[in-house]
């Protein structure tokens, strides 16, 4: 075990005429412009007391409203599921709470194994033959597979469908303009990407495509036929999936898709004001080297026991740094951890059950809303779990303060994202929400929307 030793001011003084300074400050004063050293001290409050931290805290805390206080049908890539009481048991076991990377395989035997027990069930969710254990989260996720591309074809554009999570679309810009790749972007047509202007963006130097399954507007999208029209170019097929509808949809490796990554937050992990949770990055075996972050592998030791190890790190500390594919410190290990136990506690049939459950009440939610005055549905494309409406000629936060004033929160303001939806509306289900629930949302929608009507037709 390592000791530490507590340093004396001697020790200091010794250690500060050994580098040549006379004082900490001195060092502080060589290294860091004047202009940017604060020359006071930092203009904060007096401590408080424990209880009165805590007290404050609480007071901060009830300024937020939860999923819990309110029935929501708020989605645009995280939702409100359910998480069993055995994944927070086995979370917070110290063997999994505690350790950080299993350098050490010979002492790490039980962590390497849940992240094994991951990657395969990742890899039977999707169809693909290899999984990482997992990176931060959906969007880095889908910047990282575009890397991969790059590394793996070091062709220079991005076909990018606009049906893409917003914030998948902005990070990979962001990576993309670091090395040096073009982001074309595809519009959608009748809620799903135009297939003709995706067919005609993809050329011999598209290194990589993107789309999202279903899309952010909860549209299926027709994942073999947009992974086919890349089949004669040298692009990496990526798709960005939900796990949840993979328990009824065809999965991304029956569809050509090359690399199929997305946001886990859904499997067990709970939405804790934006985060943590953690992206899932499965793919075919001809890009396993180029994956980022790190793959457990499971062999035998000299007395022919099963047993784990890391296979593959991917990081510049443990490869010379022009090779990385990753600069990942650490996975989101527990969290993946998290997924791995809720879908053991689902099974095969009950992920099965789940995602029919879904479809069934998201039918009837969206039937239910699009037969209200003043609500037309956006698309009419086969949906799964979420869907878009719209509200014309009144605005869509207006609405959406009136309804969260009932105790309801309607959804997403597509506004934000996209400018051509501005009265657009996105509506999300879980299994939380029940049928009263819907017809709640039902009746306070439509009370919202016949006010705002009003209102505007007085000021008129």
């Amino acid at each position: 075990m390592t000791q530490y030793t507590a340093v004396t001011d001697a020790d200091l003084a010794e250690m500060l005429s050994a580098i040549g300074v006379g004082s900490v400050q001195e060092l502080f004063d060589r290294q860091i412009p004047a202009d940017v050293r604060l020359g006071r001290p930092l203009d904060l409050p007096a401590g408080l007391p424990e209880q009165e931290v805590y007290a404050h805290l609480r007071e901060l805390a009830s300024k937020n409203t939860s999923a819990e206080d309110e029935i929501t049908f708020l989605g645009a890539g995280m939702y409100d599921h359910y998480v069993p009481a055995v994944i927070d048991m086995l979370l917070g076991r110290s063997e999994f709470l505690t350790p950080y990377t299993p350098y050490q395989p010979e002492v790490s035997q039980g962590n390497l194994q849940a992240m094994f027990e991951y990657q395969t069930a990742i890899s039977e969710l999707t169809a693909l033959p290899v999984s990482n254990a997992s990176v931060y989260e959906g969007p880095s996720a889908v910047a990282s597979a575009g890397y991969l591309a790059r590394l793996a074809n070091g062709k220079p554009k991005f076909v990018v469908s606009r049906g893409l999570h917003p914030h998948s679309r902005e990070t990979l810009a962001t990576y993309a303009h670091g090395f040096g790749a073009e982001v074309v972007e595809v519009p959608l047509k009748d809620g799903v990407t135009d297939p003709d202007a995706w067919a005609a963006a993809i050329d011999g130097e598209t290194g990589a495509v993107f789309f999202q399954q279903p899309n952010f507007l909860g549209a299926v999208e027709d994942a073999a036929a947009l992974a086919a029209a890349a089949k004669d170019s040298p692009a990496v097929v990526i798709g960005q999936y939900d796990p949840i509808p993979l328990g009824i949809l065809k999965p991304p490796g029956e569809c050509g898709v090359d690399v199929a990554v997305g946001e886990g937050q859904t499997l067990g992990n709970r939405l804790d004001f934006g985060g943590p949770s953690f992206g899932f990055f499965a793919a075919t075996e001809a890009y396993l080297r180029r994956m980022p972050g790190r793959i457990a592998g499971e062999t035998v030791d000299a007395d022919g026991r099963r047993g784990f190890v890391l296979t593959l790190q991917t990081r510049e500390q443990h490869i010379r740094r022009e090779k990385a594919t990753s600069n990942i410190c650490t996975a989101q290990a527990l969290n993946a951890l998290a997924g791995v136990v809720y879908l053991s506690w689902l099974g095969k049939q009950g992920l099965v059950d789940l995602g029919e459950l879904l479809l069934q009440r998201t039918h009837y939610a969206r039937e239910a809303l699009g037969a209200l005055d003043g609500v037309e549905l956006l698309h009419s494309q086969p949906v799964v779990r979420e869907f878009a409406v719209s509200v014309p000629g009144v605005d869509v936060a207006s609405v959406i303060r009136r309804c969260q004033a009932s105790g309801v929160n309607p959804g997403y303001a597509l506004g934000r994202d996209y400018d051509e939806f501005p009265d657009g509306l996105l509506v999300a289900l879980t299994e939380q929400r029940s049928k009263a629930d819907i017809d709640k949302l039902v009746e306070v929608l439509g009370a919202a929307v016949a006010a705002e009507r009003s209102a505007v037709g007085a000021t008129a």
